[in-house]
């Protein structure tokens, strides 16, 4: 009787490193927006009938070549349906065997894919999917991503250039890319059919992988994200705007994201091919994304494709140039001298793209903060500012407009030649000064007349004032009324003074 109990009781399943393929891996479909469960070994998220099981050999399949042209459809399915399984790389010597029949497999369904000569089936292109969702989709480590951004900046001022985490994951994960890719760009992928696979929910996860650390990864989400745009008409809008949200995020919330570069390059060629006129849309992800994305201290990471970004929108259409140069006069940093030289660049080539009517609105505002500059002690922002004269169409643009503009630089002008500490740029204050004398010479005399009076008037007032005090400390040291005799020195008078002022008022 005590065998007939015991003989009901469960079994315990057998210990065995090899994982379940096709006997233990669930076929049906796995829709994008699934929600799988995560992995904790390497941080992939998989369905539980995707990861390795026990009890059953993971074995490959018979090769391409070695089956009718009939039967390589359903062999196609196969193969893609063994490489679902997901295995642990953070144990290099763990299922060697297996990582490379998996690897080996998806280099087979990559050249399958390019030289396919039919249109792609419905059940292909789920479990292509399926087969993405599997192995790319994953939550990354939090630990991993702490502000990677500003890490590089501290490493930019002297601190620890750390090395960004790379995939241990990516021997398999770069031939999924690449088949992915090539699924995405292949003529025998119908957008119509393969929307309901790669949908919003699909986009959305793809997106979410621009946050990797390993910048191989975000390099293939880059061109399969682009082709994406591309093929699916349908999700352009979307993909628009979660790409605006993402922006949002790291701007108003984490200041911490790997890929806004990445991202920043797909929508410089997104911009580029924009249809005229511009829809509202489109120019207010320009007011409120793209120009303040100046503002975070990290934004040098990303500079060079924000400010293609820019100047595309201004190609397109001129009149947008003085809502972006006022943008920029507004994000200017104050003590980032870096950041400055950033921005005058960025500045030479919105510039370059505008007209006078449009420069003619912003010319006053833009030149007092370029005559900042100009007086900037840091030499590289000196020279930077200086060097817009180098422009032909900016230094035409400053012709015209002379009048207005020369009163504001002048005084900058001046101070450079009579005591800049760097020979560099008192040498280009000197080439600018001669163009403007060259310009207009009258209002040239006119302008130094009034910059001579101005710095008499600064000494006489400087000199009114030492006496003023020199006055005060006298009055103060004859009048105390204690024995020992008190000197007040200027610290105290000046605080006595400002205190009187104050209760008077």
């Amino acid at each position: 009787m005590m065998k007939q109990i015991f003989g009901k009781l469960p079994k315990k399943p057998s210990k065995s490193s090899n994982p379940n393929v096709e006997g233990g891996v669930n076929s049906h479909h796995i829709p994008p927006n699934s929600k799988p469960s995560t992995n904790g070994a390497n941080g992939t998220i998989a369905p539980s009938s995707n990861r390795p099981n026990n009890g059953v050999v993971y074995e490959a399949l018979s090769s391409f070549r070695d089956v009718p042209t009939s039967e390589k459809p359903n062999l196609f399915i196969k193969k893609l349906t063994l490489c679902c399984v997901v295995f642990d790389f953070t144990d290099p010597s763990k299922n060697l065997r297996e990582k490379e029949i998996k690897r080996q497999t998806l280099l087979e369904l990559v050249d399958y894919i390019s030289t396919v000569s039919t249109k792609f089936t419905d059940a292909a292109m789920q479990e292509i999917a399926k087969l993405a969702v599997v192995n790319l989709f994953r939550e990354f480590p939090s630990a991993n991503h702490q502000g990677k951004m500003l890490e590089t900046l501290d490493a930019g001022a002297g601190g620890d250039d750390e090395e960004p985490a790379l995939e241990p994951a990516w021997p398999h994960l770069q031939v999924v890319y690449e088949l992915l890719f090539r699924f995405v760009a292949s003529s025998m992928t119908d957008a119509k059919l393969a929307k309901r696979y790669i949908d919003h929910s699909f986009v959305l996860k793809l997106l979410d992988l621009f946050d990797s650390e390993d910048q191989r990864e975000r390099e293939y989400l880059k061109t399969i994200l682009h082709r994406i745009y591309g093929k699916f008409m349908v999700h352009r809008p979307f993909i628009r705007k979660a790409i605006n949200n993402i922006f949002y995020k790291f701007m108003f919330e984490t200041e911490k994201h790997n890929g806004i570069a990445e991202l920043l390059e797909i929508l410089g060629s997104i911009i580029n091919g924009f249809a005229l006129p511009l829809k509202e849309e489109h120019k207010l992800f320009l007011v409120r994304a793209l120009i303040p994305l100046h503002r975070p201290k990290c934004a040098a990471v990303y500079h060079q494709q924000l400010s293609y970004c820019i100047v595309q929108f201004v190609e397109k259409d001129f009149k947008l140039a003085d809502t972006v140069i006022r943008g920029l006069l507004k994000y200017w940093p104050v003590t980032n001298s870096c950041k400055e030289v950033m921005f005058l660049g960025e500045l030479e080539e919105v510039l370059e793209a505008t007209q006078a009517a449009e420069f003619q609105r912003c010319m006053v505002p833009l030149f007092r903060q370029i005559a900042s500059c100009i007086n900037s002690s840091h030499f590289q922002v000196a020279e930077r500012a200086l060097f817009l004269w180098n422009n032909d169409h900016i230094r035409n643009l400053i012709t015209q407009n002379h009048k207005v503009i020369m009163p504001i630089v002048f005084p900058a002008m001046e101070r450079n030649t009579q005591g800049h500490w760097n020979q560099a740029v008192q040498s280009l204050t000197l080439n600018v000064r001669k163009v403007l004398a060259e310009t207009d010479q009258v209002l040239f005399d006119e302008c130094l007349a009034k910059f001579q009076e101005d710095e008499a008037n600064k000494t006489e007032v400087v000199a009114k004032r030492e006496a003023t005090w020199k006055l005060l400390e006298d009055l103060a040291a004859s009048k105390s009324v204690s024995n020992e005799a008190m000197l007040v020195s200027r610290f105290s008078s000046s605080v006595t003074l400002a205190t009187g002022k104050t209760s008077a008022s």
